[in-house]
């Protein structure tokens, strides 16, 4: 990606967001933040313009002369609509003018509208994907266990819940786009299993509901980990390296698979907690869960950032996507 696509992209990826008719006081402060971290350009000032209408698609495609521009502002903007469940009719309208637009033809586009829309609507039900990574070193927990009849069910969920923090650091190492929007049916499908360990059964909107609670939303870890690919896209030799299709180096974890590690952790062991005790916890006990989780986290990050670089060199999407999405 070239710097001068960045801006375009950005606002086509915020316009996506707004498709909705959703301008909600908190999805502004999420696009100020997002456009904040981009930094470069007067990026408040296109926030502002998209919050307000003047900013319109054509004028943003416009600014786009590349073929491999083209498909990425499409995968971005189809990730941001589906982050949160199927596309209303507003959605797909906004994605239809994007593809008239871009002049995409369909062989292109079609697998990249079937491959998000399955995953947004992915089962809830289905097996969480295993890995292979092994206990980081100076860790106490338990190698991995789950399902043998021996570990405690506190001492399995702990495991779970260590393993898929790993894989969702990992997936945002991988240099496919569409890589993010997998992060989002795997936490839900982990609080999923917690709660149903502790006899609850649940729907998306009740596990929606929770993540709002400790302050994450669908749609906003999205556009936030596609405005770290953007960066990462811009700059590899300023923001990271390549390295057998991994973006690595210190700011690809710092900026995008140390957030989903920590986020992942956090909100596993937060839902532990939350369905142990009832579901009976206030919504500011659910936070101050979630932050003291999350600060958890943090301190343990130097401490797996290789481990998290060994699984995405070794990370077939492919093979998580299918376990997602129950083929």
């Amino acid at each position: 990606m070239q710097e001068k696509d960045r801006d375009p992209i950005v606002a086509i990826c915020l316009l996506a967001a707004l498709s909705d008719g959703g301008r909600s006081p908190e999805e502004q402060a999420e696009f100020q933040r997002i456009a904040a971290r981009l930094g470069g350009g007067d990026m408040s000032a296109l926030t502002l313009r998209a919050n307000q209408g003047s900013l319109t698609v054509t004028d943003a495609v416009a600014e786009l002369d590349s073929p491999e521009s083209h498909r990425t502002a499409y995968e971005m903007a189809a990730s941001v609509v589906y982050a949160d469940g199927q596309a209303n009719t507003g959605e797909r309208a906004f994605l239809a003018e994007l593809r008239r637009l871009l002049v995409l033809p369909g062989d292109g586009v079609d697998p990249v509208h079937q491959e998000v829309e399955t995953l947004a609507l992915a089962p809830l039900a289905g097996p969480l994907p295993d890995t292979t990574a092994g206990t980081p070193p100076g860790e106490t927990r338990r190698p991995a266990q789950t399902g043998i009849p021996s570990l405690s069910r506190d001492a399995a969920l702990d495991e779970l819940i260590h393993k898929q923090a790993l894989l969702t650091g990992a997936l945002e190492l991988l240099p496919q786009n569409l890589a993010s929007l997998a992060i989002i049916p795997l936490q839900m499908r982990l609080v999923y299993r917690i709660g149903a360990e502790y006899g609850h059964t649940l729907d998306p909107e009740q596990i929606k509901d929770l993540l709002g609670a400790m302050g994450i939303g669908a749609a906003a870890q999205v556009l936030d980990g596609l405005a770290r690919r953007i960066l990462g896209g811009l700059g590899r030799g300023l923001f990271g390296r390549t390295l057998g299709g991994v973006v690595g180096g210190t700011a690809g974890m710092a900026t995008g698979a140390g957030v989903s590690f920590v986020t992942t952790y956090a909100l596993g062991y937060a839902a532990k907690q939350y369905y142990a005790q009832g579901r009976r916890l206030s919504r500011e006990d659910v936070q101050a869960l979630f932050q003291r989780f999350r600060a958890e986290a943090e301190a343990l990050l130097p401490r797996v950032q290789e481990e998290i670089h060994q699984q995405a060199q070794h990370l077939d999407l492919k093979r998580i996507v299918d376990a997602v999405r129950g083929t």
